[in-house]
């Protein structure tokens, strides 16, 4: 990506914004202006590419345990000797 001369201020972030942008910072080993500059060309979709993400990488540790969904799964495994004859 090309470095310019225009530089912007932005304010009144979204915290939720902040932490995306610093998350994806840190992952990538990325400045947080480098993601930030990135991010918003992307959105922009500046150059005409349409963008299609064709992996789960947007889900990578985003796991929550819930042992209510861990219960449900559980009950699935259990076989019901009236149906299995």
């Amino acid at each position: 990506m090309k470095t310019s001369a225009v530089q912007y201020t932005l304010r009144g972030v979204p915290k939720a914004v902040d932490r995306a942008l610093r998350r994806k910072s840190r992952q990538e080993g990325k400045s947080l202006n480098t993601v930030a500059v990135e991010t918003l060309a992307e959105g922009l979709r500046v150059g005409g590419e349409t963008l299609r993400y064709d992996d789960l990488q947007s889900l990578v540790g985003s796991w929550v345990e819930d042992p209510k969904f861990d219960a449900a799964v559980q009950a699935q495994d259990t076989v019901d000797p009236d149906l299995w004859r």
